[in-house]
């Protein structure tokens, strides 16, 4: 191979594929190629064929242009860029808002045909973008929603982020979808010689943060707490703790798993599971919800994490956080349970947030063995969702429920909370 690299062809682009790219065939070849929208026209040009079952390559040019297509938001992205100087991290930037959700919602479609064989209806919901402080605005572009943001330390000091699949810093000048927050304190113009990243925080109370991590000394050790308000109430973290980045995005999340917990299947005295539970967040839903009675153990592999979780929990007796591996804690649960802890689990609500990877085998493994009343699963990826909805509905868990929210406007990232039962 080898000999395509940097040519145009000219495409007809015909489908949406996970990971913000797009479908198209040359010669009966699969291309996926970026910045394009399925419906169009547009000359790519190669950037990658290396494999011989697709190549990658990016619009430089359109042809014959999609009615749901727009200036892109971000300059820094726009195809008027050479594709290497365009700036990753808005990969739908250049499509109508409502239309990004209709190709999530493909998405998420053609990953549960496809790898679990199950014909879903599902719309991606909107969020509320917040563009102006502390109000709920409708949707606008879906800019000005994101907390939190990395920006990279090129060789010469410049800040920025990465291009589209590349390690290259792109020199910017604005941040749209960062809160305005964030833009105000954003050191663009700066040089951090020797760094490797400056981070911006930007919590819901108290004043936003910027951390550099310089490359000789380590990350700098910020005990740094910040307080997150969800509703009324608060969540203790560390300030490069995980937290969900689009300012709503908390409480949207605490809202569905709510409504996605089957209320007769629930008993709060059961031995309930909240799995790569954070500080807390999804546990104290399940809480508010069914009140000071439930019993939930908050389960997740970073220390730190945990000891806020322990905290923020405080409100329930039958809370608690332990700091343990997922797959591990189950399997030990799952050996030493005997009589009433075993109908305790039987009877229980798992609440289950994993990376984007997804939980993956063993644990889908180690939790059916535990035989819970009702799954819900939070996921960020569409396709690892529908790999373990195949994994627990081979071993008797069908999905009785599938909600997806747009919390990463103008990226290709897709939210989605199911709920899986016994059958």
């Amino acid at each position: 191979m080898g000999d395509m690299q940097g040519e145009r062809v000219e495409v007809e682009i015909t489908g949406v594929a996970h990971g913000g790219i797009f479908v198209a065939r040359h010669e009966g070849r699969v291309i996926f190629v970026s910045d394009a929208i399925p419906g169009e026209r547009v000359i790519a040009q190669i950037t990658d064929d290396a494999k011989s079952s697709f190549w990658r390559a990016d619009t430089v040019a359109v042809l014959d242009a999609s009615p749901h297509r727009r200036p892109h938001v971000w300059d820094s992205a726009a195809l008027d860029r050479e594709p290497a100087q365009r700036a990753g991290g808005a990969e739908f930037g250049h499509i109508l808002l409502e239309h990004q959700r209709e190709l999530k919602r493909q998405v998420i479609v053609d990953s549960m045909k496809r790898m679990a064989k199950l014909d879903v209806a599902v719309d991606v919901a909107a969020l509320p973008s917040g563009e102006l402080a502390g109000e709920a605005v409708a949707d606008g572009d879906g800019t000005g929603w994101r907390t939190r943001l990395r920006l990279h330390v090129g060789d010469d000091g410049t800040p920025g982020p990465y291009a589209a699949r590349s390690h290259r810093v792109i020199e910017v000048t604005e941040l749209p979808l960062a809160v305005p927050e964030a833009r105000k304190v954003a050191p663009l113009g700066e040089k951090f010689t020797g760094a490797d990243f400056v981070d911006i925080v930007v919590p819901s109370t108290g004043a936003p943060l910027v951390l550099v991590d310089d490359a000789a000394s380590g990350p700098t050790k910020h005990s740094n707490r910040i307080i997150e308000r969800v509703g009324d109430r608060d969540f203790r973290l560390d300030v490069r703790g995980f937290w969900q980045v689009h300012r709503h995005a908390a409480q949207a999340l605490t809202t569905a798993v709510q409504q996605a917990i089957d209320e007769s299947l629930f008993d709060a005295r059961a031995a309930n599971l909240d799995l790569y539970g954070g500080v807390g967040l999804l546990a104290a839903a399940v809480g508010d919800r069914f009140g000071r009675a439930v019993r939930i153990t908050s389960v997740e592999s970073d220390a730190g994490a945990t000891d806020h979780a322990a905290e923020n929990l405080v409100d329930w007796v039958g809370a608690a956080a332990v700091t343990a591996r997922v797959e591990r804690y189950l399997r030990q649960v799952g050996t030493e349970a005997r009589g009433a802890d075993r109908s305790r689990l039987r009877a229980a609500t798992v609440v289950l947030d994993p990376p984007r990877a997804g939980a993956g085998k063993a644990v889908v493994s180690e939790l059916v063995r535990l035989e819970p009343a009702q799954i819900v699963y939070v996921a960020c990826d569409p396709v690892a969702l529908a790999r373990d909805v195949a994994l627990f509905a081979a071993q008797g868990y069908e999905m009785s429920r599938l909600v997806a929210f747009d919390l990463f406007p103008n990226t290709h990232h897709v939210e989605a909370v199911a709920t899986l039962v016994r059958r």
